[in-house]
């Protein structure tokens, strides 16, 4: 059982390399660019695969962690998630199956803050962690119910969507080679990859909506 376990977290890191080399390549490349959208695909797939077997991982006897199989299931809704929001580049209605990516998620995320509350008087570290991710993911799902009521209110709700998500999943990809690769475990090193990120967000953000708002003058 061992053997095939750590057969499985060998095929999960090259996944994860893959998906964080990609994940790299595709911030650098210039937006909207062939290579950026080549490099987005291959860190899809990397991230999704990774992601995919840290569920079965996590649960096997000696590596059980539920903050990591949770860690995994909001990886692959914000790749997933982030993928489909540039199908709302066309669509002006909402497709059930985005509302069910979305609402599972919720559910895991208030999962993580009721966690991190208990954790917080027994493990103050796992306790904000939990707080800190499930946090995020609540945040993240609440916007995407409020653009699912109306996904055609702006011209670059689409994309700002899509940004958000596709720099969330990279910000797990950096973490994970940060704490797991590296072995950093500080509490810093969890937290950090998610402040810069959120940075990176916001300008893109403003930058998209700008451009928008020009091109309507």
């Amino acid at each position: 059982m061992e053997k095939t376990i750590e057969i499985l977290i060998y095929v999960h890191i090259f996944f994860g390399g893959i998906g964080l080399a990609a994940g790299i390549g595709s911030v650098i490349a210039k937006k909207g660019s062939t290579l950026h959208k080549n490099m987005g695909k291959f860190f899809s797939v990397g991230m999704i695969a990774s992601s995919l077997l840290s569920l079965p991982i996590s649960r096997m006897p000696n590596h059980e962690n539920l903050f990591l199989f949770l860690i995994g299931l909001f990886t692959i809704y914000m790749v997933l998630s982030g993928n489909r929001a540039l199908k709302y580049r066309t669509k002006t209605k909402a497709e059930m199956i985005d509302r069910i990516i979305s609402g599972s998620m919720f559910v895991f995320s208030f999962l993580m803050v009721a966690l991190g509350s208990y954790h917080l008087g027994t493990d103050l570290y796992q306790g904000i962690l939990y707080l800190l991710f499930g946090g995020f993911g609540l945040f993240f799902t609440i916007i995407d119910f409020r653009f699912y009521g109306n996904p055609g209110k702006t011209r670059s709700a689409y994309l700002v969507s899509h940004i958000r998500k596709m720099v969330g999943a990279f910000i797990a990809s950096v973490t994970a080679f940060l704490v797991a690769g590296l072995g950093l475990v500080h509490l810093l090193f969890w937290i950090l990859p998610s402040v810069i990120g959120t940075v990176y967000i916001v300008f893109w953000r403003r930058k998209v909506q700008g451009k928008t708002v020009a091109g309507r003058a």
